[in-house]
């Protein structure tokens, strides 16, 4: 049985519009993800509304900081009562085991709505019912080989390479796993297995615009692949019926 699991991504830059696009998928999706944009002009409020509506919350924070600051922010999310949260695992062993650590502390305080005060347990996906999981991003899907290089002074990069070499970092710091694009994700489980979870963005429907993503791929494909989770943007928040075009990423995962 497949057990990937769809995260819309709520790249809006205000809790009106999110709750807007929130109300149009409806049933169809019960996870979203608050990225930069969203947390940054709302903060913490936009997730204590997703987990009073009953939603589970993906925060794309790419943490990426000294070990003892991304512990204490970690510990700070996990308190909100968010499911999962980035760090990049370029940032190294040590800060990623950090994050890990603080994820563990803030759940076991417990996350508080702030309205009513009420405990709210976290669930779904690899990670435990109690833990928010930490997720190790390693090669943007923004970024080719050759950007990469760049980046990081290097020549004649391998993608797969640079993202299996951080997915050995994530898994050995005890992190939940790793974000990476679709075109990786084969190899990735070839190698580690169900020990490295993957969320894979970048997901486009078939015909579907890639937009300023270079790495892309279906829901399907991802699906059959190995992936663990899916964000769906564009495909779905940018649709005529975001309901409809939710419907049809549930249609290709329940092929696959």
């Amino acid at each position: 049985m497949n057990n990937v699991i769809p995260i819309v991504a709520l790249d809006v830059p205000t809790i009106g519009a999110a709750q807007k696009l929130v109300a149009q998928v409806g049933d169809h999706c019960d996870f979203y993800k608050v990225g930069l944009e969203l947390f940054a002009a709302e903060g913490p409020s936009v997730v204590y509304w997703l987990r009073g509506e009953g939603k589970r919350v993906f925060l794309d924070l790419k943490l990426h900081d000294i070990p003892n600051t991304v512990q204490s922010a970690a510990r700070a999310v996990a308190r909100l009562g968010a499911s999962l949260l980035t760090v990049h695992a370029s940032g190294g062993e040590a800060m990623i085991r950090a994050a890990v650590q603080g994820a563990r502390e803030g759940s076991a305080n417990g996350a508080q709505h702030p309205a009513d005060g009420a405990q709210h347990p976290i669930n779904g996906g690899g990670e435990s019912a109690t833990q928010c999981g930490i997720l190790g991003v390693t090669v943007l899907t923004s970024m080719n080989a050759a950007s990469v290089g760049a980046a990081w002074g290097r020549s004649n990069v391998s993608v797969e390479q640079e993202v299996l070499r951080l997915a050995g970092l994530v898994r050995s710091a005890g992190a939940l796993g790793v974000v990476c694009s679709g075109h990786e994700l084969s190899s990735l489980k070839q190698t580690y297995g169900r020990d490295v979870a993957a969320l894979v963005p970048g997901i486009r429907l078939a015909g579907g615009d890639a937009h300023d993503q270079v790495r892309t791929m279906t829901p399907g494909a991802a699906a059959k692949a190995g992936a663990d989770y899916l964000v769906i943007g564009r495909a779905v928040t940018g649709a005529a019926n975001p309901a409809e075009a939710m419907a049809l990423v549930w249609g290709e995962l329940g092929a696959a």
